[in-house]
Order: structure tokens, then sequence, then C-alpha cells
């Protein structure tokens, strides 16, 4: 039997590293050169299907190109974790408390950056 390495890797982890070509190359990318950049030994079927979920998630959009499309991603890293973490807040009905906990476990700094956020008033901007 083969090593662990030669496993099936999870979805999420391909998915991420989809992503990750397509923020790289800046412009519309086929599955063949997602494939190519990967520099992995993934099968364009698979980058196909990878992209094809993607595109149904709403994460990336399409557009024909030839016989196939060339994908492009709808938002950038940071915007993509936002709205991951608004898919896992629409998740629970008691929005206040998961809120409440989140903030609870947010570092100094990171409370800091999110009070200059939701406080307007204490930031530097037109009148």
């Amino acid at each position: 039997m083969a090593d662990g390495k030669d496993e099936r890797r999870p979805a999420g982890e391909l998915e991420a590293s989809v992503m990750a070509a397509l923020w790289a190359a800046g412009a519309p990318q086929t599955p063949g050169q997602v494939q190519r950049s990967l520099g992995t030994d993934l099968a364009r079927t698979t980058v196909t299907t990878i992209l094809t979920r993607l595109h149904d998630k709403g994460v990336v959009e399409r557009h024909r190109q030839g016989r196939g499309y060339a994908y492009v991603p709808v938002q950038d890293a940071q915007g993509l974790t936002a709205k991951r973490m608004h898919t896992e807040l629409d998740r629970d009905s008691d929005r206040e408390t998961v809120l409440a906990r989140f903030v609870a476990q947010l570092s100094p700094d990171d409370e800091r950056v999110l009070r200059t956020l939701l406080e307007p008033g204490e930031q530097p901007g037109p009148s």
C-alpha cells in the first residue's frame, strides 16, 4: 500500500491550491493553465472538476473560451475569508452568542483593529 503522501488530498486543500493559482495568475485561466501552474500530477479533469465546484459555490466566475471555460476568482483571498466567516455565522440561529464568543477569543491586537473599524469617530477621514 502507498504511504500517506500518495493518498487523496482533501477537497478543501485542492480547492485552496487552485484558488492560489488563480490569484497568482491575475487573469482568467483555463483548467489546463491551472494544472500547469500547480506543477502537480493532478489530471486536467480533476482540475476541471474542482473549478466547476468552485463555480457552483460562487467563488469563481467562468467565461467561455474556445470549447471550454476560463475561470477567474470573484474575490481576493481576504474577501473569500470574510465570505466564509459570514457563512459560518449564518449557520447558527443565535448570532449574538456566536459573535460574543468570537470577540471574546480575539487577540488584543485584533480587538484593537475591530474597535477601530467599528468606531468611525476615532478614525481619521473626510468630514
